[in-house]
């Protein structure tokens, strides 16, 4: 499905608050989820993640990603608001936990996908670490758009934020597998010469994702654009022809 670009910048807020104000008995809350993470937490763990943190507002309660996924799969029905509270949280574990839990939901049968989309949406100032991205922009952002207009995708490759250039990559991956490949290669066309790694990273992930839809897609945009690429993207891109 073609969708025309748009060079808008995306709005911060450009979702709805649709889900329930209360939530009901007995549903998971963001406390009970920030209780279980601190009895799982273990001060090597902290000490692990904090390494890799470049962010020193974050805090780090200290969980592997294992358990951290459990948690969140333990959770997955928990009500939005509560999700949009656990996005709230400095902890680096509570919105992985929130992220994780859209992307669950994401896909669950019946879902209200654009519930999720709104709600990831409107928080994308707190889903600002590559792996918040790739844990949930493919399906909590990338589904929904299989059948609704992308012109965001074309706001988010435009913006100014490194986040929001690896959005619009990492939702397209999706649609690719959707064998829809013309917005895709558009957004790689976009992005092609950007100067961030974590952007041309997932660029090679989404070309190398086209080329085994399409081989010849492929070959033409790397004949056009390839030089433009970052090595890493390059290589990355050249596996589906291998």
């Amino acid at each position: 499905m073609r969708r025309s670009p748009s060079s808008r910048t995306p709005a911060p807020n450009c979702g709805r608050q649709g889900s329930r104000a209360v939530t009901e008995p007995g549903a998971p809350t963001a406390e009970g989820v920030r209780a279980a993470l601190e009895d799982a937490a273990s001060a090597d763990e902290r000490a692990k993640i904090e390494r890799r943190m470049t962010d020193a507002r974050t805090e780090v309660i200290g969980v592997r990603m294992g358990t951290v996924f459990d948690i969140a799969k333990a959770n997955s029905r928990m009500p939005l608001t509560e999700v949009d509270r656990l996005l709230d949280s400095d902890a680096y574990e509570m919105r992985m936990v929130a992220v994780s839990i859209l992307d669950f939901q994401a896909r669950m049968k019946g879902v209200d996908r654009a519930a999720l989309y709104e709600l990831w949406m409107r928080r994308l100032d707190r889903i600002d670490t590559w792996d918040y991205i790739d844990r949930s922009a493919p399906r909590v952002v990338g589904l929904y758009l299989l059948d609704h207009p992308r012109d965001v995708l074309f706001e988010l490759a435009r913006s100014d934020d490194r986040w929001h250039r690896r959005t619009a990559i990492t939702a397209a991956f999706s649609i690719i597998r959707a064998r829809d490949l013309d917005d895709p290669l558009a957004l790689c066309e976009i992005l092609a010469d950007d100067p961030e790694h974590l952007v041309q990273t997932n660029v090679g992930v989404a070309l190398r994702e086209i080329g085994r839809v399409d081989p010849g897609r492929l070959e033409e945009f790397l004949a056009r654009r390839g030089d433009d690429l970052s090595a890493h993207a390059r290589r990355t891109a050249r596996t589906a022809l291998i």
